[in-house]
């Protein structure tokens, strides 16, 4: 048996009717670009999430990078970033001149920690930067801690931008990921739980202003009309059938959600007394983009990947070197107490196969290959 990591032809299978038609009205229309699709899905983006304001992209760093634009993040400003996360949440902070200020995460929940944003905010003020913005990520799936973070961030004035790549649709207290923040970002890589068959991203906010600055900068800083250039932009739009597509999976991503939570069930159940597994705090509804449990050592770890690798069982480690280790980042500012638990996790996170298709055979065969 040779098991998908994420099993994207499951889904397409069950949506593919569909998913032809979708495509085929596209190609008949003709309009590729800011098509009628592409208007509609930032509509049911936005009242699926609760945000006043939905505006689609090229991808998900595009996002985060119209983001910080909008706010007018520029050279001297400091944006807190959690360092075990993908490099997208910093790589845009340097793009708009900006300092990136690396964050560490909580050990239960993986999620940025309170305590070391507000010992990293003090350090970036010792430093000369003018603090401005704080980017939590719903790692794996899961909403930040925003009850905490946000009181944060208001208290020393910054703006508070969700990175929910990995959580859109995600549940904090009743609320939905995509209006919590000042401004949200997601991303429509493939392989995210409401993926296209492309690159694509979106921004949700409340904000009038903000929604109008993301539209121009979006598309070449355009004003009135299509060469009247206002400002300096991006060319970050999502095509017409990358919408198209993502119209049809949206209109069951709900129920995909709900099917990602019996997975997430029974592998908690059968492996929570063997290894550390997720921590799902009471009011809080993760997306499980990732299923990502704790071994007690590296050595564990590898032990773990071996022997489901030889059952079939494909793993992978997110993320095996914090971001302020990386070569890129490495000379950026940080936590003063410095980053331990980020760099305790990269030596025993490892995830497992998650996807709403996962049928319970399989599901068995991953469990009795992880727990040898």
């Amino acid at each position: 048996m040779q098991i998908p990591f994420i099993d994207l032809a499951a889904q397409q299978a069950r949506l593919r009717p569909a998913l032809d038609a979708a495509i085929a009205r596209v190609l008949d229309g003709g309009q590729y670009i800011f098509g009628q699709e592409v208007s509609l899905l930032e509509e049911r983006l936005a009242e699926f999430c609760g945000a006043r304001h939905c505006l689609t992209c090229a991808n998900g760093t595009d996002a985060l990078q119209l983001a910080l634009m909008a706010l007018g993040v520029k050279a001297g400003d400091a944006v807190f970033v959690p360092s075990f996360t993908f490099a997208a949440t910093a790589e845009v902070v340097p793009l708009v001149n900006a300092t990136p200020v690396f964050v560490d995460c909580l050990p239960d929940t993986f999620n940025m920690d309170p305590r070391s944003l507000e010992r990293a905010i003090a350090h970036a003020r010792s430093q000369g930067l003018n603090p401005r913005v704080v980017i939590p990520v719903d790692l794996f799936g899961l909403p930040a801690d925003y009850d905490a973070l946000i009181p944060i961030a208001r208290e020393h004035g910054l703006k508070v931008i969700g990175d929910s790549a990995q959580g859109f649709g995600g549940s904090y207290h009743g609320r939905t990921t995509g209006a919590i923040c000042d401004i949200t970002t997601t991303s429509f890589f493939p392989a995210k739980p409401l993926g296209c068959y492309g690159d694509g991203g979106a921004v949700f906010t409340d904000s009038d202003e903000v929604a109008a600055l993301l539209k121009s900068f979006r598309n070449h800083g355009q004003g009135e009309h299509k060469y009247s250039n206002v400002r300096i932009g991006l060319n970050s739009r999502l095509d017409t059938i990358q919408a198209a597509i993502l119209l049809e999976k949206l209109s069951i991503y709900a129920e995909e959600i709900e099917q990602r939570q019996g997975v997430a069930a029974r592998y908690t159940a059968a492996l929570s007394g063997r290894f550390e597994t997720p921590v799902v705090p009471e009011g809080l509804v993760s997306i499980w983009a990732q299923y990502t449990i704790k071994t007690a050592s590296k050595e564990e770890r590898e032990a773990l990947q071996a022997r489901a690798k030889a059952a079939g069982v494909p793993t992978v480690v997110y993320y095996p070197l914090p971001l302020h280790l990386q070569t890129a980042y490495s000379a950026f500012p940080r936590d003063p107490q410095g980053l331990p638990v980020s760099e305790e996790l990269s030596g025993r996170v490892v995830s497992l196969p998650m996807h709403a298709y996962l049928p319970l055979e399989t599901q068995d065969h991953i469990i009795e290959a992880v727990l040898g």
